[in-house]
């Protein structure tokens, strides 16, 4: 890197610091409002878990109404400027996707906390822990929020004192759809892990595809496999609603908490657990139910 891009990094770097400060610093100043609601989310369209976890694209009542999270410390003012709009006139519906226990999001979520205890209509749908540490890897996850303090809670994490509400995206009409499996195996790469280009080439005679690829490309490409190995926490899961057999490759804690448990294992190792994996029926099922119960008790609170 050269001298003048080593500048201009870290000069950029200290000023979205300090965009982040003052975003969440004239929040917490605002009056609190509820003109409306609106639904916060990482809104990445090249990682299409994050994008289609989010409640406002499965209920017309939320439509048209999503934020992306990372919008606070744009260094555009009027995106910014947007944030801090939409964030102080309205109630937050915050996830899903994995935005507790993780550096990126904790100034957010610990902004919508003190809201909430503020007295901001507050909702947690379908959120989850996601820490990149490996030694908590497997245990016991406390959040790093008080999920006490917000209006109506849904964890996608299994077994915990939170209502359990897994991703929402399960109420995708794709998964309705009716695939046959012509590949023993599919791996599905995470974006970052794709760049990982020995990685890639190593494994190149599977049949592979990422998380970036289109939505319909993606779960198609799920139906078509037996077993599906991925670093994808979305690919896991919707792996599952399609009755795929599924090993997990975790690089965050996320993967450890669903309710149905999936094979782990690492890419250099996985073959030796092809024949332990096993199938599980009805997920689509629970995981549709539990979200439009769900959806019940936030309309409700939120008088919609």
């Amino acid at each position: 890197m050269s001298i003048k891009n080593f500048i201009i990094r870290n000069l950029t770097s200290i000023s979205r610091a300090k965009n982040k400060r003052q975003t969440l610093k004239t929040i917490i100043k605002a009056e609190t409002r509820h003109e409306n609601w609106i639904n916060i989310h990482r809104i990445d369209p090249n990682n299409i878990g994050d994008y289609y976890c989010a409640p406002h694209l499965y209920f017309d009542e939320l439509k048209g109404k999503s934020l992306d999270i990372f919008d606070y410390k744009s260094n555009h003012p009027e995106i910014r400027e947007n944030f801090v709009q939409s964030v102080s006139n309205n109630a937050l519906i915050i996830g899903g996707g994995g935005l507790l226990n993780r550096n990126s999001f904790s100034m957010q979520l610990k902004t919508f906390e003190k809201l909430a205890k503020s007295g901001k209509k507050t909702v947690l749908w379908g959120v989850g822990h996601n820490s990149n540490n490996k030694s908590n890897f497997g245990k016991n996850i406390f959040y790093n929020i008080d999920t006490a303090a917000f209006g109506v809670v849904g964890v996608r994490d299994y077994n915990r004192i939170e209502s359990y509400v897994p991703c929402v995206s399960c109420l995708h009409p794709i998964f309705d759809k009716k695939y046959t499996n012509t590949q023993e195996v599919g791996l599905i790469f995470h974006k970052k892990t794709l760049k990982d280009k020995s990685l890639v080439k190593q494994l190149s005679h599977y049949p592979y595809t990422s998380n970036t690829k289109d939505l319909e490309s993606l779960v198609s490409f799920i139906g078509k496999s037996e077993t599906v190995v991925t670093d994808s926490y979305h690919a896991m899961y919707w792996a599952m609603l399609l009755e795929k057999k599924v090993i997990a490759i975790p690089n965050s804690t996320k993967f450890f908490d669903f309710k149905y448990q999936p094979g782990f294992s690492t890419f250099s190792d996985f073959e030796s657990q092809l024949k332990k994996t096993q199938v599980y029926t009805g997920v689509l099922e629970e995981c549709r139910t539990l979200n439009l119960n769900f959806s019940e008790r936030v309309f409700n609170y939120l008088n919609v």
